[in-house]
């Protein structure tokens, strides 16, 4: 059903979950494209139906089924599933080592893990923005990229997985295929910080600054995490040591609030080259190659974006932002 036109798949998505499963057209005549997507539609299921009808699916549906989810599936409204394969779930059992019995009988982590695979609404692949946070109806959030024309999910824990199957339609919603189990974030921004490489600077900054704490409430904050290179380079360039720094707490915060933007923001979802205001009080840009550019003019580069965590996002960058001189 992906190469429906656009319109009757909406038509179809929307307007048979509104009546309860049928669906009237009205004005349509007696021609062959009409009376396939009568058939067609004749034939939709609800989405738990739909995953049922799918063999490589059927331990999510018995995931599904476990954890009393079922009546989310089938409910009239709208939903999209993200459905993972019987290999992602296999492949989840050696990342994790856990058996299956294990992982089915905590039911409670196992409902948290599958309400991070459905959203409350529909969401076909057409409509994705790309690199743009997708809420899951069990809180958290993941993005969607598409490289080399594949749709790749990234979930809470920086894990990829890609669709291997998308926008089959269902009377209450849309089912996507993933090729691996998906896991909400477990880690706030200051332990991402801390277990990321070549930063040890910056979380020593973040606890001479007192921002320890704050880092870890729930946010949402973006935090631009400058590399040991970069505080390196700053030294110089401002005329002190890591010494002196880490020991001026009133220095440390207001260099380090420069780097926490009070919103979570990934690296598409800033606007080109507008002023966004950092906690500190002064502002950032981001220009259309996704450099940061401070209220000196000084250009920083992300040497890894979009690391998602908790209570926000990280983005590693090779230069220390500077509030105005």
């Amino acid at each position: 059903m992906s190469n429906f036109p656009n319109r009757r798949r909406q038509l179809i998505t929307y307007g048979a979950a509104a009546l309860g499963g049928s669906l009237f057209l009205p004005g349509c005549g007696g021609g062959s494209d009409d009376e396939t997507i009568g058939t067609q539609l004749d034939e939709r299921k609800n989405l738990m139906n739909l995953a049922e009808s799918k063999p490589e699916l059927s331990v999510f549906v018995e995931a599904v089924n476990a954890c009393g989810l079922r009546g989310t599936l089938e409910a009239s409204g709208t939903n999209t599933v993200f459905a993972f394969t019987n290999d992602g779930f296999t492949a989840f059992l050696g990342e994790t080592g856990r058996s299956k019995d294990q992982v089915f009988a905590d039911k409670a982590t196992l409902t948290v893990i599958l309400r991070f695979h459905i959203l409350g609404k529909v969401q076909f692949t057409e409509a994705i923005v790309e690199g743009h946070a997708i809420e899951p109806i069990g809180g958290g959030f993941f993005k969607i990229d598409k490289e080399n024309n594949v749709f790749k999910a990234t979930d809470g824990r920086n894990r990829v997985c890609t669709l291997v199957g998308t926008d089959s339609v269902a009377l209450n919603g849309a089912l996507h295929t993933i090729d691996r189990v998906m896991l909400p974030a477990n880690k706030d921004i200051v332990v991402t910080c801390d277990e990321t490489p070549q930063v040890d600077i910056c979380v020593q900054a973040i606890a001479a600054a007192g921002l320890t704490e704050t880092l870890k409430q729930p946010g949402p904050v973006t935090f631009f995490c400058p590399t040991d290179a970069a505080f390196t380079a700053v030294f110089i360039e401002l005329n002190i040591t890591l010494q002196v720094f880490l020991a001026d707490a009133a220095l440390c915060r207001r260099i380090m609030t420069c780097h926490m933007v009070p919103a979570r923001k990934f690296k598409k979802e800033f606007q080109t080259d507008a002023a966004v205001a950092t906690v500190q009080g002064s502002t950032i840009r981001v220009n259309a190659s996704f450099q940061v550019i401070d209220v000196r003019g000084r250009v920083c580069n992300l040497t890894q974006a979009d690391v998602l965590n908790t209570n926000g996002v990280v983005h590693v960058c090779d230069k220390v932002i500077l509030p105005a001189a």
